[in-house]
């Protein structure tokens, strides 16, 4: 099977889903919850990697290249409005990173994003929300010394260091604190009820 095809439209996917963050950014609403047409367009983007993936199997480095590997990940990663399909790839993600085809870091954030809308706690941290004091945060995990543990072992850096970071970056982006904590708190659970998540 030829795969160049496969990796060029999965990269694309990926291209137009960081054009339009960007322009959230510049327009100063990345943090007001989730844009309603960007879930448009990460759920038109997970039906085309979907497809993709019901052809070839999980796009894996020697299949589609680093690239367009990584690409597939970002798709799938943002795909939060389709719990069955993220339910999906991460089983074939563990799969192919079991066969030494697929970045272990990305299982990793992809187990914990599904963890935390099951409202299950992370293994790794990676996942993280405002908290009550205004600052970005770690969503639940189950044991700092465990998680950090297990950050070392895939490469990655602490806990504490990611967190530094995250809140470096959403700075930079011009992220802010939602207006009232409470309302966002139930905004997103009845989202998590709409999408299938609970």
């Amino acid at each position: 099977m030829e795969y160049q095809k496969f990796a060029e439209t999965i990269i694309s996917l990926k291209n137009k889903d960081l054009e339009f963050r960007e322009t959230l950014i510049a327009a100063k609403k990345l943090g007001d919850g989730y844009n309603a047409e960007m879930e448009i367009l990460h759920n038109q983007n997970a039906a085309v990697l979907n497809e993709i993936i019901d052809q070839m199997g999980y796009p894996t480095i020697d299949k589609v290249g680093k690239e367009a590997s990584e690409a597939a990940w970002l798709v799938i990663q943002h795909a939060v409005s389709q719990p069955e399909f993220m339910k999906k790839c991460l089983k074939l993600l563990a799969y192919a990173v079991h066969e030494n085809k697929a970045s272990e870091i990305n299982l990793a954030y992809l187990t914990d994003r599904i963890a935390v809308f099951e409202n299950k706690p992370q293994l790794y941290g990676t996942q993280f929300d405002w908290d009550e004091n205004g600052l970005l945060s770690p969503n639940t995990f189950d044991d700092l010394e465990s998680v950090n543990q297990r950050r070392k072992r895939i490469g990655l850096n602490s806990l504490e260091e990611q967190t530094e970071s995250i809140r470096t970056r959403s700075k930079n982006e011009n992220q802010s604190v939602p207006e009232d904590l409470e309302v966002r708190k139930l905004e997103i659970y009845e989202w998590k009820k709409r999408v299938g998540w609970i």
